[in-house]
């Protein structure tokens, strides 16, 4: 009797366990699942505060992140226009033929240490604008690329919404991000 009563409670303990394992693991996975959301929409705000402030390299490193833990069409074509947005940036100042200010946004690409304060990379702003030109093209390629495979129509209607903002922004488009894409 003792034997079938001990046997009785292990066995209420593990559907009692089983029971509140259950009801916690989607508990679990629910919070993980909101703690990921608001980082990846931190990241969106924070490349957007770059973009702002001209800091490009941090505005693409804050995309890669989104990107990394939000696969998507989207990740893909908020990573590209920062490259486009850089790009326009230097085309700008190309225009205005102010080639310090392409130098320091070389350097803003380049740079990520403290010891670049005490050794500085040295580029001739002239040759960097065309080095990084190269490598924004090339970079913005293989990224639109990417969101065209796995969404075409919704790339394209992406699109379509940057360049309204461009024509919208024409002096400064670089500086932000479409309203509609809601960084």
């Amino acid at each position: 009797m003792n034997g079938q009563r001990i046997q009785s409670l292990l066995v209420v303990g593990l559907v009692i366990g089983v029971l509140m394992a259950g009801f916690l693991a989607p508990q679990s996975v629910f919070a993980t699942q909101r703690i990921q959301e608001a980082l990846s929409v931190s990241h969106l705000h924070r490349a957007k505060l770059y973009v702002a402030a001209g800091d490009y390299r941090r505005a693409v490193e804050a995309c890669q992140k989104y990107l990394d833990e939000v696969p998507s069409v989207e990740g893909y074509v908020y990573l590209a226009y920062v490259y486009e947005a850089i790009e326009g940036y230097l085309a700008d100042l190309q225009k205005r033929d102010d080639w310090v200010k392409v130098g320091h946004v070389a350097l803003n690409l380049t740079s990520r240490k403290l010891i670049d304060i005490i050794d500085p990379p040295n580029v001739m702003p002239r040759m960097a604008r065309e080095m990084i030109h190269e490598g924004l093209r090339q970079q913005f390629d293989i990224t639109s690329a990417m969101a065209n495979r796995l969404d075409s129509k919704h790339t394209k209607k992406m699109w379509i919404q940057q360049n309204a903002w461009r024509e919208a922004h024409p002096g400064d488009w670089w500086s932000g991000v479409p309203e509609k894409w809601d960084w």
